[in-house]
């Protein structure tokens, strides 16, 4: 990724060799800024700079933000927000910069291909932004099913007649293991030609965040009547092993349809 820190770059000083790159960034905006702020308050050098400097600022952190979730393991419904919110705000930031562009342009200061790298920025920070929002929809989506997972485990402590309206339980022998998944994953692609649509196995963040113990348990984001989660459902049941198939949304709870295959996730006990 391209960064603009032209404005800034005499008034940076050198950085501690054991920060990472997006620390370092940041560090650098902030080192920058600080100088501007000095001149400006000494009236060697205009507000305008200012204001850059803190806008390379900002832009600098939702970078070392992008950098941590983006392109990241594991993420909880909140952190897949921010990222969101900071792509966002960096199209925006692009946008910006290509009408300042335009508008020197207009005024003569600039030539015509000057706007290319106006454009490519924009381009990029949209496909920046496409790739959040598709990671943050299947962060929410992964939420939802845990959230489903957790309204089910209370209908089996508070009632647990009504618990099968919400899941369609088989306990098998309560056996499951990581032998019996890749069993599992190499049959559903033989039947189907394609991997199985595994949306969380074992512990994540949004099951710590829910105080979750996922560990062992594998949810699959396919419909349980659709035809592959009804093949799925098969092959579960011949091979006794457990599952909990959520085909239907709870009010106000959760929408998240799925297959989770293993016993049903406890609740983590805190030592305190």
């Amino acid at each position: 990724m391209r960064f603009h820190w032209a404005l800034l770059g005499a008034l940076c000083g050198g950085l501690v060799c054991a920060q990472t790159p997006e620390v370092a960034e940041v560090a650098r905006a902030k080192a920058g800024m600080e100088k501007l702020r000095e001149l400006v308050e000494a009236g060697a050098a205009p507000r305008a700079q200012l204001d850059k400097a803190e806008d390379v600022l900002a832009d600098a952190e939702d970078v070392a933000l992008l950098r941590k979730t983006l392109y990241g393991s594991d993420l909880t419904d909140e952190q897949a927000e921010a990222m969101l919110a900071a792509a966002g705000r960096r199209v925006e930031r692009r946008k910006r910069d290509l009408e300042q562009g335009r508008q020197l342009v207009k005024e003569g200061v600039a030539s015509l291909l000057s706007l290319g790298t106006f454009l490519e920025e924009v381009d990029r920070a949209k496909k920046e932004y496409d790739l959040a929002e598709s990671r943050a929809r299947l962060v929410r989506e992964l939420a939802q099913m845990a959230r489903l997972e957790d309204h089910l485990q209370q209908q089996l402590d508070q009632a647990p007649s009504d618990a099968h309206e919400i899941a369609e339980r088989f306990d098998g022998n309560g056996l499951f293991s990581e032998r019996l998944f890749r069993r599992i994953e190499q049959a559903y692609e033989i039947q189907f030609a394609k991997p199985l649509p595994v949306s969380a196995k074992g512990e994540t963040a949004v099951h710590r965040a829910l105080g979750f113990d996922h560990r062992g348990r594998v949810d699959v984001a396919i419909q349980p009547d659709q035809r592959e989660g009804v093949w799925l459902r098969q092959y579960l049941e011949e091979n006794d092993i457990p599952y909990f198939a959520f085909r239907k949304a709870v009010p106000g709870k959760a929408t998240g349809a799925h297959i989770h295959i293993g016993p049903i996730s406890t609740r983590i006990v805190r030592g305190g």
